[in-house]
């Protein structure tokens, strides 16, 4: 189960890398431990130029959800860009990606398992 938090400032939370994912800072905001990243809130902050093209398309084993805070994200198998006010949300096993972001990019994601 995520930790317990009352309101507080995300900016007092550190930018760190975010484990496997070169190129994108995060800050996490609550997680459980024991989920191994499958039960999170984060801000994922991607750096101006990242390319994902390389990983190809992700699957997960979890729900995700992300809303686009800033920046754009291009959508490489869709062809599509996506802006600040875009809202995805994935079941496990969907297919996603790969990405590139020009500008950079600054989302909201939620990560929970099935139940």
């Amino acid at each position: 189960m995520k930790e317990e938090h009352e309101f507080r400032s995300a900016a007092d939370i550190p930018w760190r890398p975010a484990e496997g994912s070169p190129g994108v800072s995060e800050r996490l905001l609550s997680q459980d431990p024991a989920a191994g990243g499958a039960e999170l809130t984060r801000l994922a902050r991607w750096k101006p130029g990242l390319d994902t093209s390389a990983a190809g398309v992700i699957r997960h084993d979890y729900y995700e959800e992300v809303y686009l805070l800033e920046g754009e994200l291009e959508d490489l198998t869709l062809d599509l860009t996506f802006t600040a006010g875009h809202f995805a949300s994935r079941p496990p096993g969907m297919p996603h990606g790969p990405y590139r972001t020009r500008t950079g990019a600054l989302m909201l994601e939620i990560r929970y398992r099935p139940s």
